[in-house]
């Protein structure tokens, strides 16, 4: 039987980032072999993903990052608040935003794809639910392009937010707009880009509400119409009430900035949608 030392241990442990005697039993396992037993260590996290591929993991963190003209926004998702505040798990996020932004992938699974310390970020996700014993992923991911892009994390890392701007913003304006889109949760920059079936929902539910209070049949259109006007300011960006002053519009906002200034477009993602 090969004798472990601890620094055998320990280069195992450094390489895998698995508990302690985990990586022992590995190279007890392996004979002493390393590389046998990082394929040991790594076939048990995919035990564990396995086990826990049917697991809810709705915590986790979410972060925005914007370079120039480019912003990425993704969501590491884990299963307890415990792991999410976890400075490790932290920095996985840290180093994952970092790389899309730098490669700027099309989709989830092109991410996942790329390769992080050499590795693809899959296998870095699968390792690491071995070595933390709850389900890892990438839970969300989106980009945006636009001359100048501003972006906002919240606090609490569980809500995150991209604008873009056809512009150069003041830093203050971006970030004000950027916070309204996290605190307000529009649904399209302006109401001319909100879906036609959106439209005609919302058209229907406020004859639906007319009618249920008793008015003319006759005035149903006409209240829903009213109702549809309503919708717009309070589900349209440009013509929320601004969060920090709420006698003008955000695009009143953006006027006194600049009036040249206009959005291009946002994303937005919160772990309590």
């Amino acid at each position: 039987m090969s004798i472990i030392s601890a620094a055998d241990v320990s280069k195992l442990r450094k390489s895998t980032g698995a508990g302690m005697m985990d990586c022992k039993k590995a190279l007890e396992e392996s004979g002493g072999d390393f590389e046998k037993a990082v394929d040991i260590i790594r076939k048990k996290g995919q035990l564990v993903a396995n086990k826990r591929a049917d697991r809810e993991a709705t915590e986790g963190v979410v972060l925005a990052k914007v370079n120039n003209n480019k912003g990425v926004i993704i969501c590491l998702n884990c299963e307890t608040d415990f792991v999410a505040k976890n400075a490790d798990f932290i920095n996985l996020a840290e180093s994952i935003i970092n790389l899309a932004l730098n490669k700027y992938p099309g989709s989830v699974e092109e991410l996942k794809s790329l390769p992080l310390d050499s590795k693809p970020i899959a296998q870095i996700l699968v390792e690491q639910i071995g070595i933390i014993g709850e389900k890892i992923d990438i839970g969300y991911y989106d980009k945006i392009d636009a001359p100048a892009v501003a972006p906002y994390i919240h606090m609490d890392k569980k809500l995150a937010t991209l604008v873009g701007f056809n512009k150069t913003v003041n830093e203050q304006v971006g970030k004000d707009v950027a916070m309204q889109v996290a605190a307000m949760a529009p649904i399209a920059v302006d109401k001319n880009d909100v879906p036609q079936e959106v439209i005609e929902k919302e058209k229907e539910i406020g004859r639906e509400q007319a009618r249920l209070e008793g008015k003319p049949e006759a005035m149903l259109d006409k209240i829903a119409e009213g109702k549809l006007v309503k919708f717009f300011k309070e589900s349209t960006l440009l013509n929320q009430e601004f969060t920090k002053d709420n006698k003008k519009t955000i695009a009143q906002y953006l006027k006194e900035s600049d009036a040249e200034l206009k959005v291009t477009g946002f994303r937005r993602f919160s772990l309590k949608q």
